[in-house]
């Protein structure tokens, strides 16, 4: 069994400031470690259930968080951006049984998490096919491109709801829950452990059961926190702007909605 493991941070036990996700925050060093102890948790759980390779994508920010010496010997890492459209999903391909989820966060204009955004501070609202989306949709769309079942997601419960909204059957551990600029937390060790047994039991169960179909049409639309960057990214070949904030770009083969976000995005 082959499985990719795309993590995040913004969605790690305990996190509740800027100053911890951050490479400048004074904080950062720590949540880094827990960011990682996480992910060493999810490629655990896929050993134990028989997983022969486990491939991670660092998925956050600058993508070089992960400490790699720490990673299992069976475990191969992806650091910084290639730059293509798979972005968080980079080295997924149909060769993959499996994808798994940590440190994922709710989307933007979510209470779920006081770090809930979508991608970057450009974007403001993102959504697919008229429901505001979240990283996870996008990425979980990808998934469903190369014909991966998604089987598990670990991050705040606004982002573990969504996903099983989204995913019926998708096993989730919410480490968290935001209140206002605060957030109530388990223990590191405490998601450490879920998030092991999680992945195990996920990737022991009807994985097929978890693949979904894409939709024959995406209707991708952005909307951002400046209209002269809506203005400059409707001049993408097929993006139509729709208001002052936001641009939209519809197209039946994802591909080229992913190809389009790489660029618009």
């Amino acid at each position: 069994m082959k499985v990719f493991i795309s993590a995040d941070i913004e969605g790690t036990a305990g996190i509740a400031s800027w100053d911890e996700a951050r490479k400048s925050g004074p904080d950062y060093a720590e949540f880094r470690e827990y960011m990682t102890a996480e992910v060493v948790a999810a490629c655990e759980g896929a050993r134990n259930a028989g997983a022969q390779e486990v491939v991670v994508k660092d998925g956050h920010e600058t993508a070089r968080n992960i400490i790699s010496g720490r990673l299992p010997e069976y475990v191969t890492v992806i650091h910084g951006w290639p730059g293509n459209p798979h972005s968080m999903m980079c080295g997924l391909d149909d060769s993959f049984d499996a994808v798994v989820f940590t440190g994922y966060h709710a989307k933007a204009g979510s209470s779920a998490n006081p770090l809930a955004h979508s991608f970057n501070n450009r974007i403001s609202r993102f959504y697919f096919n008229g429901v505001l989306s979240s990283e996870f949709t996008h990425n979980s769309h990808i998934a469903a491109y190369h014909k991966v079942p998604c089987v598990f997601i670990s991050g705040d419960a606004g982002i573990c709801g969504d996903a099983a909204q989204a995913v019926p059957g998708i096993k989730t551990v919410a480490v968290s829950q935001g209140i206002g600029p605060a957030s109530v937390s388990m223990s590191p060790v405490r998601a450490r452990t879920q998030i092991r047994t999680g992945v195990e039991e996920a990737l022991t169960g009807d994985l097929s059961a978890l693949l979904f179909s894409l939709p024959d049409e995406i209707d991708m639309q952005i909307e951002y926190a400046n209209p002269t960057e809506a203005y400059r990214c409707s001049w993408y070949p097929g993006a139509e702007l729709l208001s002052d904030c936001r641009i939209g770009f519809r197209h039946r083969d994802f591909f080229e909605v992913m190809r389009a976000f790489r660029f618009i995005g």
